[in-house]
């Protein structure tokens, strides 16, 4: 049955936020869902299909799991700060109260700004768009803590102590872990840690800001100087990973070196899985070379936020034609 009462929070919520960001000097943009390359991620699956044309022939084209490339080429050009709800497309995710294969994503770049920027600015946000009736524990002021700080008191990890897989590896063992004898990454092992004793232990009473995730996840985040991690944060609201934000890389060889690593290791993985390996277009890295100015990006699952601000259990509660109900319907 339509849920008209979700329908009507989702307008509200997204007519406040446009109101937040044209306030402040945002400009929103909407650019293409359906795009001929990504930005390699090896752990994210992509939708592919083909467009067909009779002057160019065949072409294989892919739903973008989200409107970065895009958006930062926009920057690149001199658009500002910008942002946009984009619909985004993650294939071979589990079906359940947080994941659909279609979602909506708020995701806004605030030129001039750094990771701790963001966390003002969107602490501002939340505050002045929440919905009436929204659960005091979502609200500001945020609780703020790092990923080190969170290993050590939930998991007994120095994190400072563990940069060598060997090093991890025993810790994990000690939490009573099953590690394969097989080698695996320092990130995977650091995964069974964070998904196991962490993640589930995080303070709910408001919303968390997680911050300095370790440098070996590899991402487009920069690095901490003399440190082991990079300045990136994730904001949990009631224990469900809600936004994620980087001050954004903007050294067009680290970014080049960056695409080719992590393609590399997409090849390989897909490769034995048979999924989509879609093309990646390395001038993008171009982007950087010069005038690209320091900003940071913050990306936000709306259906989530929705979810819980009208205090639902699952996302299905506020999509009106959740993956699941569709395909049960066939």
């Amino acid at each position: 049955m339509l849920d008209m009462t979700s329908s009507t929070g989702r307008s509200k919520l997204f007519s406040a936020m446009r109101r937040y960001f044209d306030d402040h000097g945002y400009t929103e943009v909407d650019t293409p869902v359906l795009s001929p390359d990504l930005i390699p991620e090896p752990t994210i699956e992509n939708f592919a299909t083909t467009f067909t044309n009779e002057f160019i022939g065949n072409r294989e084209l892919y739903l973008v799991p989200s409107p970065e490339v895009y958006m930062k080429r926009l920057i690149a050009q001199g658009s500002g700060s910008i942002y946009q709800f984009s619909h985004c497309f993650r294939n071979c995710e589990q079906l359940g109260r947080h994941h659909n294969p279609e979602f909506t994503m708020l995701e806004y770049y605030t030129v001039g700004a750094d990771d701790e920027d963001s966390i003002g600015i969107t602490e501002d946000m939340v505050a002045r768009t929440a919905l009436p009736g929204c659960p005091e524990h979502l609200l500001p002021p945020f609780r703020k803590m790092t990923v080190a700080e969170a290993c050590k008191i939930h998991a007994g990890v120095d994190l400072d102590k563990s940069q060598n897989q060997r090093t991890l590896r025993e810790e994990a063992v000690r939490l009573g872990l099953h590690v394969p004898d097989a080698p695996e990454s320092w990130e995977e092992t650091f995964n069974r840690i964070f998904l196991t004793f962490v993640e589930p232990a995080l303070p709910q009473d408001r919303p968390l800001v997680l911050s300095e995730y370790p440098a070996q996840i590899d991402c487009l985040a920069k690095k901490i100087p003399g440190r082991p991690y990079r300045r990136r944060w994730e904001m949990y609201m009631g224990g469900v990973e809600v936004a994620n934000c980087y001050d954004e890389e903007r050294d067009a060889s680290t970014v080049r070196e960056y695409y080719r690593k992590e393609y590399a290791a997409l090849i390989e993985r897909r490769e034995k899985t048979g999924t989509v390996i879609p093309d990646i277009d390395l001038s993008f890295a171009d982007c950087f070379e010069s005038d690209f100015p320091p900003c940071s990006g913050v990306a936000m699952g709306m259906d989530r936020m929705l979810m819980l601000q009208l205090g639902k259990t699952s996302i299905e509660g506020v999509i009106l034609f959740p993956f699941s109900v569709m395909m049960a319907d066939r």
